[in-house]
């Protein structure tokens, strides 16, 4: 059993208070993380206040070639970080590599800072006056992340923070915190200097002290949403730039002219994969038609039966275990909830062999039909394997219940008429739309985020967001009159 540190100022930093990591699968403690104190978030920001001037002054084309360098690194070590993601949060290994894939690509963006970070330029804009802006570093920056992209979130944030020119402090999920020291360790091997990236494990106390520290000058945050809007309300009190990413209910629209074969099959993986613990997970099909809902039903039901489930690590499963007892819980508690409420209950999760028969959170996949808006199935956010088939009479109303919804993170519509699809992606109240793509997730030169309140904050992660989000842009008029002029006062508002 490995106990785990902090990282800050490029060295491990051991803490007093403790929590124990546990892998899903067999319920086994194989580590103990340390959970940091008021004091041990202001050592942070001390080596981050330390190093970060420098490395603002820092050329950006030196600050990409430790990118260049990290992301390399991050493909060589691809198979051991997998291994971590999965020993802690229960995903399967294949899942945990695509994850690992999707943030690399944050990674290779962040490479091309230089041209990222030029600003504008205006020739006289003025009599004899020239204009110029640019991007400049805040400062020190940090992110809280979730329990379920171990990898990939923290990849979102910091890569770009880092490139633009900041210090960034990460308080990973405490549930997962390995892969976060890994990393750090990556970035010291690629020349990042010490003090630049900061790993402060911990709960409720070191997420306050990072929101109310005055040295912190942004904060990125991904998680559920009442903690998203009590997050984002309180970084803005206390000034800080704040992008905070919230829950989701995504609703899938299947048309009675869609590939019904394929719709079946994404949205297994869209519904399924990772046990549904993804933030754009499909949770919902709502279906235009009786035929199509009892068509679509019968298919995802057969293969949700076949799903391989077992221990992440091992090779050629579909899904892996829940992050822990009370998460598995819970999801199994809206099962019997949706049961109680008169949903019809396709297929039972709870049924499977493992649940009864392994020490490890498992839950098998779980198919719900004929749910309606009212009940709480439909309402909450599960973030577990279960599917809710809702039937509607008419792509408007189809429309019209997403539309309602608090949530608005990522939706999309199985057609094949161009027509419809184009209605759906404009009408459609939604910040990611798929087009017979069950998982919109962009990739990382454009950005994520939802609308309503699956987002709070004027700002996407990543992509050409993350460069307005971690700068502040400086707009400059300058001119150089002749030393041999006299100028009068001009006292009217000046103007080309």
């Amino acid at each position: 059993m490995q106990t785990l540190t902090h990282w800050i100022g490029g060295d491990p930093a051991p803490g007093e208070r403790h929590l124990d990591v546990t892998n899903p699968a067999s319920a086994e403690v194989i580590g103990r993380v340390p959970l940091a104190d008021t004091a041990t978030v202001a050592h942070a920001i001390e080596a981050a206040r330390a190093a970060q001037p420098a490395w603002r002054d820092t050329p950006p084309a030196k600050r990409a070639q430790v990118m260049f360098r990290f992301k390399m690194l991050l493909e060589r070590d691809a198979d051991e970080l997998c291994v971590l993601i999965s020993r802690e949060h229960g995903k399967v290994l294949e899942d945990a590599m695509g994850e690992l894939k999707r943030g690399i690509e944050n990674v290779e963006y962040a490479c091309g800072v230089p041209e990222l970070l030029k600003g504008e330029y205006s020739h006289n804009a003025g009599p004899g006056i020239d204009t110029f802006s640019n991007h400049q570093a805040l400062g020190i920056v940090a992110g809280i992340t979730p329990f379920n992209f171990p990898a990939m979130v923290p990849l979102w944030m910091f890569p770009m923070a880092i490139a633009c020119g900041n210090a960034f402090i990460l308080k990973p999920s405490e549930q997962v915190p390995s892969a976060a020291m890994k990393m750090a360790a990556l970035l010291e091997e690629a020349g990042l200097p010490a003090g630049l990236f900061q790993v402060v494990h911990g709960d409720r106390e070191a997420v306050e002290a990072l929101i109310d520290a005055p040295d912190v000058k942004a904060l990125s945050f991904v998680g559920s949403t009442p903690v998203a809007k009590a997050i984002y309300r309180r970084g803005a009190d206390n000034g800080k730039c704040v992008q905070a990413l919230g829950g989701a209910k995504n609703h899938a629209v299947v048309l009675p002219d869609a590939d019904l074969d394929n719709a079946a099959s994404t949205l297994i993986g869209a519904a399924f994969g990772s046990a549904g613990e993804r933030c754009m997970a499909i949770s919902v099909a709502v279906c235009v038609g009786d035929a199509t809902a009892d068509a679509l039903v019968a298919k995802v039901g057969e293969q949700a039966r076949t799903l391989k489930i077992g221990p992440g690590t091992e090779k050629g499963l579909d899904m892996g275990a829940l992050v822990n007892a009370a998460h598995r819980d819970k999801v199994a508690g809206y099962i019997e909830q949706g049961e109680a409420a008169g949903a019809e209950l396709v297929v039972d999760g709870r049924r499977h062999p493992l649940v009864t028969q392994s020490p490890g959170y498992f839950l098998g996949a779980t198919l719900f039909d004929r749910v309606t808006p009212e009940m709480g199935i439909y309402r909450d956010e599960i973030f577990g394997p279960v599917l809710c088939v809702v039937r509607v009479e008419t792509f408007e109303e189809a429309i019209a219940l997403i539309n309602a919804h608090r949530y608005g993170n990522g939706t999309c519509v199985f057609t094949r008429d161009g027509e419809a699809a184009r209605r759906f992606s404009d009408a459609i109240e939604v910040g990611m739309v798929g087009i017979n793509v069950p998982l919109p997730v962009p990739v990382a030169f454009h950005s994520f985020g939802g609308w309503k309140e699956s987002l709070f904050g004027d700002l996407h992660a990543y992509g050409p967001d993350a460069v307005r989000f971690y700068t502040r842009r400086k707009a400059v008029s300058q001119r150089w009159p002749a030393r041999s002029a006299r100028e009068q006062a001009q006292l009217n508002f000046p103007s080309s």
